[in-house]
């Protein structure tokens, strides 16, 4: 029985290309060539059979593809552009979508969106935002990222691996240019959390004046909190502010505290105002 695959891309020649070379190779498995079978293996070690990949249709929007999949059954995987005409997430609303009306079909994120950027000025932002991307997608139902652009050139086979993963029972395929990608997103995050002195810590006092000031309190309010004078709570402030390593203000004390996790903004609680 072959494996179903369906694919949406506002891309004429990728749609083209990709059910080409996928279909020509189904065709090819079926007259006994040794070669370029479009074929996966399916199940566990014990009962693994090798299973023909078909494509059976592409479509150029999100739209028309939930229109055919009321008329026609669904299939068992579908690749997902990230981009459509110009929405650099367009591919996310597909996505949750399917997800939500055909649970059962795997979804694979099929773009070159996720790369690892060039370097630029704005490269760990970029870092972030793929980084945050991808791991909506992976809570709105999508279980395999493959790159347009993976090592050389587009091919049908980083298309197949990713399916032969998921066949084979893993949860998440991600090929080389996106895990490389995720790696250094990985990376700088724990860099951000962790980055600091492992001994820095807070007192208690300290917490309570990040909070006070997270919670927008007057200085004459946090003095009152604290049970301190005026005086002893600006030494504190710069004494916090020359070991963070930012400026003595309180938005940057409070927001380099939570970025290294020394504070919650859960743990915020706000004065009762008049």
């Amino acid at each position: 029985m072959n494996i179903r695959v369906m694919m949406v891309d506002d891309e004429p020649l990728i749609r083209k290309l990709v059910k080409m070379e996928m279909n020509e190779r189904s065709a090819n498995a079926t007259e006994g060539s040794e070669q370029r079978f479009a074929t996966v293996e399916s199940g566990d070690v014990d009962g693994s059979v090798m299973r023909p990949v078909e494509m059976a249709e592409t479509y150029a929007d999100g739209p028309s593809l939930m229109a055919a999949l009321e008329n026609t059954p669904a299939p068992d995987y579908l690749l997902v552009d990230m981009e459509f005409q110009g929405e650099p997430t367009g591919g996310l609303t597909i996505t949750r979508r399917v997800h939500e009306r055909y649970p059962d079909v795997k979804i694979i994120i099929f773009s070159g969106r996720f790369d690892n950027p060039t370097a630029s000025d704005n490269r760990t932002q970029r870092l972030h935002d793929i980084g945050r991307v991808v791991m909506e997608a992976l809570e709105l139902g999508a279980s395999a990222f493959v790159s347009k652009n993976a090592v050389g050139g587009f091919s049908v086979e980083n298309i197949l691996r990713a399916i032969a993963c998921l066949e084979r029972g893993e949860r998440f395929y991600f090929n080389y240019p996106v895990m490389l990608t995720l790696k250094e997103a990985a990376e700088g995050y724990f860099h951000m959390v962790s980055g600091h002195d492992p001994d820095f810590g807070l007192s208690d006092t300290e917490q309570r004046l990040l909070l006070l000031e997270a919670a927008g309190c007057t200085a004459a309010e946090i003095s009152n909190q604290l049970c301190e004078s005026d005086k002893v709570i600006q030494e504190r402030q710069k004494d916090l502010s020359k070991r963070l390593g930012i400026v003595n203000k309180s938005a940057a004390r409070v927001a380099k505290a939570i970025s290294l996790g020394l504070i919650s903004p859960t743990d915020v609680h706000f004065l009762p105002r008049q």
